[in-house]
């Protein structure tokens, strides 16, 4: 299961996180007045809510992305293409032999510019 994660995988990432959020709620939900239960701690709720959200999110995409990384090891591939360097028609400044041949790309060789 390669690249795969788990919702065992997130809560035991998020443990802290999760019990942060419903001591949170529970805190929101106890300041609120009898009467006012809702206008006083659904603002409060839902701000816990989208923290949480992003945290659970953020996390999530972390643990992809480990999981993507464990699959792919650069190391273990070994070829031509592992193996960087110079190549043998440019020099050790990435200039190829000749110089800068931009003109004669624009310009064929032997006609000159006219100035006006």
């Amino acid at each position: 299961m390669e690249g795969k994660i788990t919702g065992k995988d997130l809560k035991a990432a998020l443990g802290a996180d999760l019990d942060a959020l419903l001591d949170q709620v529970a805190e929101t939900m106890n300041q609120a007045r009898a009467g006012k239960i809702i206008a006083d701690s659904e603002e409060g709720v839902r701000d816990a809510a989208a923290e949480f959200r992003q945290r659970l999110y953020e996390k999530a995409i972390a643990l992809r992305q480990q999981q993507d990384a464990s699959a792919f090891s650069p190391s273990a591939q070994r070829g031509p293409l592992a193996q960087q360097g110079q190549t043998d028609h440019q020099l050790p400044d990435g200039q190829r032999p000749g110089g800068d041949r931009a003109e004669a790309v624009l310009e064929p060789p032997g006609r000159k510019r006219r100035s006006r």
